[in-house]
């Protein structure tokens, strides 16, 4: 009996020291990351370059610019399956945190989308110095709010190319199309909907009359209430809308779209860059059942699918093709001598 227990015991610690092996290989990735900091006149930014293995003279480089919220340079790990595709393609990554995260200096609240777009500016000319870098194939990967920056960054720097994953539109239908949307998704009758959006709605002429915060919150209440930075950043930018800076792309332009987004308007999306991006720069990719975070709608709906993804198949997290679209649109483009 005692040595059927310790036979048992050994194939236990066995499993799992395989799996932990496992998971260990999973998690490592076939690239070369470097902690940065990069110096700007509102202060120091801390962020992660990521360079190719083995990668023999100069190479281009991918500039992340986040989306929404408190992000810092590697997305709590996310980028990484992305970086390593846009490595195996022979480029950099370089992404930084938003500042007050993780090191860089200053409030991420306190930025409108034309600091963002300086901010990325000085990204840019910090890449450039960088004997490794190739400074004529320097461009962008975006997300969601990220949308628009880079094309305000494309009006004032000569980007190689740009890759815009779920950008909207304008600000407040943005807003206004995700409340209904995940409402209906969390199963809200149409009436408790309206309701929301009315509410909304008189927001909005909160922000435009410039409200101070204690009014917003007397509408909303303060269970509901965002903080009171919050309510000073979406005023800075609530007016946001792309349309205007669509036409300043000069560069190829890559746009994915998730079909089953909640939070972007993905067919709103399409018909306007392709009503304004020249059609011989612009390529558009819409994924079926696929979210705001190019996840299958199958895993963004199960917490418990995520996490296991996440730890034993990180590369799986998102759907298989846009890797793949990523690493083949890189190596499609004129590449450095």
């Amino acid at each position: 009996m005692k040595k059927k227990i310790t036979i048992a015991i050994m194939i236990i610690i066995l499993l799992f020291g395989g799996a932990g092996f496992y998971i260990l290989k999973q998690h490592s990735f076939a690239m070369v990351e470097q902690a940065v900091e990069i110096q700007t006149p509102q202060g120091k930014l801390t962020g992660t370059l990521v360079l190719p293995k083995n990668y023999t003279g100069k190479v281009g480089l991918v500039l992340f610019v986040h989306g929404d919220g408190e992000v810092d340079s590697t997305l709590d790990g996310d980028y990484r399956h992305i970086w390593e595709r846009i490595a195996a393609a022979g480029y950099a990554s370089l992404s930084l945190s938003k500042p007050g995260i993780d090191g860089s200096e200053g409030n991420w609240l306190d930025q409108s989308i034309d600091d963002r777009v300086e901010e990325a500016r000085h990204a840019i000319a910090w890449a450039k110095a960088q004997p490794m870098i190739d400074a004529t194939k320097i461009g962008t990967w975006g997300a969601s709010q990220a949308g628009w920056v880079i094309p305000k960054l494309a009006g004032k720097e000569l980007l190689a190319f740009n890759i815009l994953v779920g950008p909207a539109i304008n600000w407040l239908s943005q807003g206004e199309y995700n409340t209904r949307m995940e409402m209906q998704h969390l199963g809200y009758s149409e009436a408790d909907i309206e309701k929301k959006v009315a509410k909304g709605r008189k927001v909005r002429e909160l922000l435009r009359k410039k409200a101070p915060y204690d009014e917003y919150v007397k509408l909303v209440g303060e269970k509901d209430a965002m903080s009171k930075k919050r309510w000073a950043f979406v005023m800075k930018n609530f007016l946001s809308d792309v349309t205007d800076d669509l036409r300043l792309f000069r560069s190829p332009v890559l746009l994915f779209l998730g079909e089953k987004d909640i939070n972007v308007d993905s067919k709103e999306t399409e018909q306007v860059y392709r009503r304004l991006v020249s059609p011989e720069l612009l390529t558009v990719t819409v994924f079926p059942d696929t979210e705001h975070r190019m996840m299958s709608t199958q895993t963004a709906d199960s917490d418990f699918r995520a996490l296991m993804i996440s730890i034993f198949a990180p590369r799986q997290i998102t759907v298989p093709e846009y890797l793949d679209k990523i690493e083949q649109f890189l190596k499609e483009l004129p590449q450095s001598k």
